[in-house]
């Protein structure tokens, strides 16, 4: 695929209709920045979790642990307490570690090529708000999940199961409402033309919407997204304002006066983004409420509670391995949170990468079948020139290596998609 970048200097024939030379060129060099990126920040993942574990890393980072927890008070006993500080030690290790490649990446690749609209004081304070509300959520949930698993007997593993799905379904219903407006801001769509179109196509396909929000991403980056959520009669959409031609404050003049993390935040918008118009703002959601039709999300959602299912089975099978923890340096402990670790981080490894090809395969079937729902509502055209435009704005390069598409993308590739709409849109 680094091939396809470094030598694919000219626009294709094929996408000689929907793509300049200049946009070209800007989307090979930044894809190519990104892969460079990729390779290294993956290889130094690689070489850091491989010292970790030649070097005794994490029997270290348990017995450490288990010093704080027993100065506390907590004797080797409060297994579980051990845990939590074995858990928040290892969430900052990896914290401060991945920190250096966060900022390269936000600060130098992104700002290179005008996606970055954040401040360094931004960035620091978004980090911390993220690491703290993180916690808030995996410590709690964590010990839970180690005290059903001990008390649990033989059956564990479907108490467990059923914990952890009760969890995710909580945290999907809960996400938009209470956690992420502690980092970016939520403002209902505004009366007018594009909320009335939206209700209406909502109300054609029966989809039970209720709210329709835009988040201010534009505080963030200049990358643009468009979402739904909520269960059964509740369903909300959220539109990026970077998606919305009308709203995005990176098509604006920053107004006289403002100032504090506005003023920032303008400060950085030196390229504005084209965005798309309200027809095609209508296509893109005709896309994804084709995905809550189809009954994508469903399956989707059952398809991750039958893989956990099956992975808690197997941890049940496997926890009782002496060889399992020895191998990881615990010769006279077998401590459940380590066993946890162990067996869905390392064990499971080969079986997970298996899966994410077949979830690769099946989101792209996923996709074609909502772009052909959007066909059917008749929003080809609109779709059609909405794909060229988000392309051209996320800077997507639209030639790729057959088996690095196949293996990595999980939306099929820009010409296949168009293809597919092309003989609608000429009708």
């Amino acid at each position: 695929q680094r091939r396809v970048y470094r030598t694919t200097t000219h626009v294709p024939q094929e996408l000689g209709q929907i793509m300049d030379s200049e946009t070209f060129e800007k989307s090979r060099l930044y894809q190519l920045d990104k892969s460079t990126f990729s390779f290294w920040s993956g290889l130094y993942s690689e070489m850091e979790g491989t010292m970790i574990l030649l070097c005794g890393g994490i029997p270290f980072l348990w017995n450490l642990s288990g010093q704080i927890s027993g100065r506390a008070g907590f004797g080797p006993e409060y297994e579980i307490v051990q845990s939590l500080i074995f858990l928040l030690l290892a969430t900052l290790f990896s914290a401060v570690t991945g920190l250096p490649w966060s900022l390269y990446n936000t600060f130098v690749i992104e700002e290179k090529h005008g996606f970055n609209q954040q401040t360094l004081g931004f960035f620091f304070k978004d980090a911390i708000k993220k690491f703290i509300v993180t916690q808030c959520i995996l410590l709690p949930v964590t010990s839970l999940l180690l005290y059903i698993i001990k008390i649990g007997g033989d059956y564990f593993f479907i108490y467990a199961w059923l914990f952890t799905l009760v969890v995710s379904l909580v945290l999907v219903t809960i996400y938009a409402d209470y956690i992420a407006p502690l980092f970016d801001k939520f403002i209902p769509l505004p009366e007018g033309e594009l909320k009335e179109q939206i209700e209406t196509m909502a109300k054609s396909i029966d989809f039970p919407l209720t709210k329709v929000y835009v988040v201010e991403g534009s505080k963030r980056s200049s990358h643009s997204n468009a979402y739904f959520y909520g269960f059964f009669k509740n369903k909300r959409i959220v539109l990026f304002d970077t998606l919305l031609e009308d709203y995005s404050a990176l098509n604006k003049e920053p107004a006289e006066g403002e100032d504090g993390e506005n003023e920032e935040t303008k400060s950085k918008t030196k390229n504005k983004k084209q965005g798309c118009k309200n027809e095609e703002v209508l296509a893109v959601l005709g896309h994804e409420l084709g995905h809550w039709k189809l009954g994508h999300t469903v399956k989707n959602i059952i398809i991750s509670q039958m893989n956990s299912f099956l992975c808690f089975f197997l941890f049940a099978v496997l926890i009782g391995q002496k060889e399992l923890f020895a191998a990881f340096g615990f010769y006279d402990t077998q401590p459940t949170l380590i066993g946890l670790m162990i067996i869905f981080q390392f064990i499971f490894s080969p079986y997970n990468e298996v899966l994410s090809f077949c979830l690769t395969v099946l989101s792209r079937r996923f996709e074609f079948q909502a772009d052909a729902f959007a066909k059917e509502l008749g929003k080809a055209k609109d779709l059609y020139s909405a794909l060229i435009k988000l392309n051209k704005d996320n800077l997507g390069f639209p030639v790729s290596d057959w088996i690095f598409s196949m293996w990595h993308y999980s939306h099929p590739p820009l010409l296949e998609r168009l293809q597919a709409l092309k003989d609608a849109k000429q009708e």
